[in-house]
């Protein structure tokens, strides 16, 4: 019996996707629950699973389309086997596969290939290629497209790959042209890069951003996690990080200036009696803002284990929607990356974000002499239509006396 396949519900007020990779191909048998293809929303990537066992029909929509909520993508013969797999195959309407398929690559095979390009990945995810096993002839070592293709056909000839050309010609060899070799690649962008790109731009274009900042010296809290780290690692099976600190520390300044816990809709301001604050994290498809709920009412061991949840499964492209809806205040870390100072930019519906950055060691004066201290600079952009300068610095100026002494969180001061 012919099942339809139709686009799940997305999330709240998420209505289409874009079909980003198919996960099973006619002719191939379907276990039920297993995901056949990767739908890419504005916000993640989820896997559309099936409902049935069976063996899949046809396509109804090719890779790049766009799909609504409710939309048939596809066609699976429920029950059917193995045996009638051939029979399917060559009733659908897409061309027919080849008579070996090619060998999926290991997530961590492409998870270790940071270098290689949208088109060399797509090159390697079609034709089933190991790349930790061709030699790259572009620069610095990497892959190009025409290696991955040039392996593929050895591999189906069954001969070794064809080495690169040498990077420099022997001295015996004949002139070369003067002229070199240049290419461009047009990439059409993700749906989420399209969305960052249009939020970020929009909170520019809507909100009157302003951004203040202030330095932190870390010798407290780096002292307090040198002291206590492996004890609470032992105890709570998870790093005692930096994050859990500031995220701490901004709790207690959006408590007194609720106004960088708000935000404006329309000509009301709505105010929140709690922090859901959303982190930053970096993901192969682009920035992402997991939320962690009621960071206001959580202690350090539960915000760590938090962040560190969200930083695996945005490595592993398995955040929801629900993950990452809401929110009431953003802090990004640039740090990580080596930044010394930045002017983030607010998360909209919201009116601030705390931007952090590297730690390193600066001189400074206490107590009449310059001694040095791990030092960094903190940055709180907000959007003044709502927040006055006067609060925005007596936030940041809470948050970075929160640091300085971190007995003020547990005393709430």
């Amino acid at each position: 019996m012919a099942t339809e396949i139709k686009v799940p519900a997305l999330g709240e007020s998420v209505t289409e996707g874009t079909i980003a990779e198919w996960l099973k191909q006619p002719g191939e048998a379907v276990a039920a629950d297993e995901p056949i293809c990767s739908l890419e929303t504005d916000k993640v990537a989820v896997d559309v699973p099936s409902p049935v066992a069976g063996i899949m029909s046809e396509h109804r929509v090719a890779v790049g389309d766009t799909v609504e909520v409710g939309a048939v993508i596809a066609v699976i013969e429920a029950g059917a086997t193995a045996t009638t797999a051939a029979a399917v195959t060559a009733a659908a309407a897409t061309a027919p596969k080849a008579d070996t398929p090619a060998p999926a690559v290991s997530e961590e095979v492409l998870g270790a290939a940071q270098t290689m390009s949208p088109a060399v990945r797509r090159a390697v995810l079609e034709h089933g290629v190991d790349p930790s096993t061709i030699k790259g002839s572009g620069k610095d070592g990497r892959l190009t497209k025409e290696d991955v293709l040039a392996a593929a056909e050895a591999k189906a000839k069954g001969t070794p790959a064809p080495a690169p050309a040498p990077t420099s010609a022997p001295a015996a060899a004949a002139p070369v042209s003067t002229g070199s070799a240049r290419g461009e690649e047009r990439v059409k962008m993700t749906r989420m890069r399209q969305t960052i790109a249009k939020r970020l731009k929009s909170a520019q274009d809507n909100a009157a951003l302003l951004t203040t900042f202030n330095d932190v010296d870390m010798s407290a809290v780096m002292e307090a996690r040198d002291k206590y780290k492996d004890l609470f690692a032992k105890k709570h099976d998870i790093r005692l990080g930096f994050m859990g600190f500031f995220a701490k520390a901004a709790c207690l300044a959006l408590k007194d200036v609720p106004a960088a816990n708000a935000y404006i809709d329309g000509d009301e301001i709505i105010y929140h009696d709690y922090v859901d604050i959303s982190v930053a994290v970096s993901a192969p498809n682009g920035l992402v803002v997991p939320v962690i709920r009621d960071a206001d009412k959580k202690g350090f061991a539960r915000i760590e284990q938090d962040i560190a949840d969200f930083g695996a499964r945005a490595k592993a492209g398995t955040l929801t929607m629900e993950d990452m809806s809401g929110g009431t205040f953003t802090i990004s870390n640039g740090g990580v990356f080596g930044s010394l100072m930045s002017t983030p930019i607010i998360n909209p519906p919201q009116s601030a974000v705390l931007g952090l950055h590297r730690i390193e060691d600066r001189p400074v004066v206490r107590n009449g002499q310059i001694v040095i201290r791990p030092m960094m600079y903190l940055a709180l952009s907000y959007d003044h239509r709502l927040i006055d300068g006067r609060e925005a610095v007596t936030a940041l100026k809470i948050i970075k006396d929160a640091i300085e002494d971190p007995t003020r969180m547990l005393i709430d001061l």
